[in-house]
């Protein structure tokens, strides 16, 4: 496998900016030591991005964390290879030619901006910090340098944005004071691991806007990785395909996509989600019905904390959903969208009528309210977060059990976790191990099975595709779709990739500031959207060349 990329004719032949050879990544634990990374050998020239694709597991963001030696040493080893960057052999540098290298030639963003920004410390310290420990420039020079670099990354008043802390951004701000982080001091090689992973499909758009225009003002070269092949293909200019630890192809971009010839490659391209949902029957009971739902959070200023004005997070929606329907709630973060589900769930206060199986439960106190929590139902986006780590999963699911059905012996119990873990495709063998030991795609698949256990009329899905590798994220549609047809499931699908929402919703609302910008039969929205906003989420999400940036501003 060629190891350098081919140059155009007449173009001149250049050294690599970065020469990865024969890389090797070996971790061990006692006496056991696992291989993640197997002889991968990549080259990035002066300007150029090149993208690390593949599943989770298949170690691109080890080989990634070799570069800049960020890997937990002594239990990371490099049983071979080399990372040469002007020359120098980056495994083999001391850890203070290290700091001179790392935040000055080459910087990195990561995936989840909130875990890596310092939550108790405001935005212009953060970057300020950078300028002072590489550049020495404090005070009033690196406030105007900090501004600069707010305002490059497209950051609105970023005067008011100063003493902003991170969890007062939106997640798209947060990745872009990340991006101005790592431009602080001009970098040469930007690594960006999975930037636009989190993010609605417009913020993602206007990120890659972003980056792409940050590099040709810079000249910058750029390690890309990520699992989704369409962000590839309009971003990159040459792509790896890891898998297993090992890269087997790499190429030109539209090379690679037109003419895939490892069997993995073909198996990524053809791993969107696919299929229809299924039809929507009229004649079906009503499960959920909402009208006129409102939930506004009071903003109180002065000494006396007196209400001078409402966030209006939900204002005014309607919605009937029947048994073995979607209901597709899309819209960028900030929407509602999560807002409404919980209202809906009544798992916080909300105003309007909401009936749920003929019963009017928007009033019915929290007592009230529990005997019917096990018809209905939450899986949420992040199912790392919402497992305990310290139960096994047989008792992650069973608890529910404990709580609704408390006449079940514990072998009766066992029996429905097994019959659980069997419904959502996992061997029940495994209900005696924890969280961490299983993947993200199987973690998502057992926060299902805790909520199907329970035999739900209707289940809220927040995101839960969102942070799954996509041949990860087919499986679990296809898994929704037959569970809704086994059980005749009212799903309420709240998600801001509409590649998903277009496999499984009957019917689509389209939420922005708490407000119903449309709605309608899935078929109808997705083939002719009649609002501006509806065709921007949609240009976003089917061709992110079409939202420039800006297009919805942050």
């Amino acid at each position: 496998m060629p190891s350098t990329p081919e140059r155009r004719s007449g173009e001149p032949m250049t050294e690599p900016l970065l020469s990865v050879r024969d890389l090797s990544v070996a971790f061990h634990q006692g006496e056991n030591t696992s291989l993640a990374v197997d002889r991968v050998s990549f080259d990035i020239m002066p300007g150029e991005v090149m993208a690390l694709v593949g599943e989770s597991g298949s170690g691109k963001s080890v080989t990634a964390n070799s570069v800049l030696k960020l890997l937990p040493y002594p239990a990371a080893s490099h049983p071979s290879g080399e990372i040469l960057f002007g020359g120098k052999n980056l495994l083999k540098a001391s850890e203070a030619e290290l700091r001179h290298v790392r935040g000055n030639d080459i910087t990195m963003i990561f995936q989840e901006p909130m875990t890596s920004l310092n939550p108790l410390h405001a935005i212009e310290k953060q970057i300020g910090e950078i300028l002072d420990l590489h550049q020495g420039i404090t005070g009033e020079a690196a406030r105007t340098r900090v501004l600069e670099l707010l305002n490059q990354v497209g950051i609105r008043e970023p005067e008011k944005r100063l003493k902003a802390y991170p969890h007062e951004l939106s997640g798209g701000q947060r990745q872009r004071v990340m991006i101005a982080m790592a431009l602080a001091n001009r970098p040469k090689l930007l690594i960006a691991d999975e930037p636009t992973t989190a993010l609605d499909v417009t913020v993602q758009a206007q990120i890659l806007d972003l980056l792409r225009r940050l590099k040709g003002d810079h000249g910058m070269s750029m390690l890309f990785i990520t699992h989704d092949l369409g962000i590839v293909r309009k971003f990159a200019d040459r792509v790896c395909v890891m898998t297993k630890g090992k890269i087997v192809e790499t190429g030109p971009v539209e090379e690679v996509f037109v003419n895939p010839k490892h069997e993995y490659t073909r198996h990524l391209l053809a791993s969107e989600p696919r299929g229809e949902p299924p039809p929507a029957d009229p004649s079906r009971p009503v499960v959920m019905e909402g009208e006129d739902i409102r939930v506004w959070f009071p903003i109180k200023a002065g000494f006396l904390r007196k209400v001078v004005d409402h966030v209006k997070a939900v204002d005014g929606v309607n919605l009937k959903l029947r048994a073995g329907e979607t209901l597709g709630v899309v819209g960028e973060s900030g929407s509602g969208k999560t807002t409404l589900g919980l209202a809906l769930a009544r798992l916080i206060s909300s105003e309007g009528r909401i009936a749920f199986i003929g019963n009017d439960i928007g009033k019915y106190s929290f007592k009230e309210m529990r005997p019917l929590r096990d018809r209905l139902q939450v899986v949420f986006q992040d199912p790392y977060g919402s497992l305990s780590p310290r139960m096994p999963v047989g008792d992650i699911i069973a608890e529910g059990l404990k709580v609704h059905e408390r006449a079940l012996s514990e072998r009766e119990r066992d029996e429905r976790v097994a019959w659980s873990l069997s419904e959502v495709g996992l061997d029940p063998a495994t209900r005696w191990r924890y969280p961490h030991e299983f993947s993200g795609g199987q973690r998502q698949r057992i926060a299902i099975a805790r909520a199907m256990v329970l035999k739900p009329r209707f289940v809220m899905l927040d995101e839960p595709t969102s942070a799954l590798d996509m041949t990860v994220q087919a499986q679990v549609v296809d898994l929704l779709r037959d569970l809704q047809k086994k059980h005749d499931l009212a799903y309420l699908f709240i998600s801001h990739d509409l590649k998903v929402v277009k496999a499984l919703a009957n019917h689509v609302i389209v939420m922005r500031l708490g407000k119903v910008m449309e709605e309608g039969p899935a078929d109808e929205i997705f083939k002719a959207p009649k609002q501006e906003y509806t065709r921007a989420l949609m240009a976003a999400a089917f061709d992110l060349e079409a939202v420039e940036n800006g297009g919805i501003q942050q």
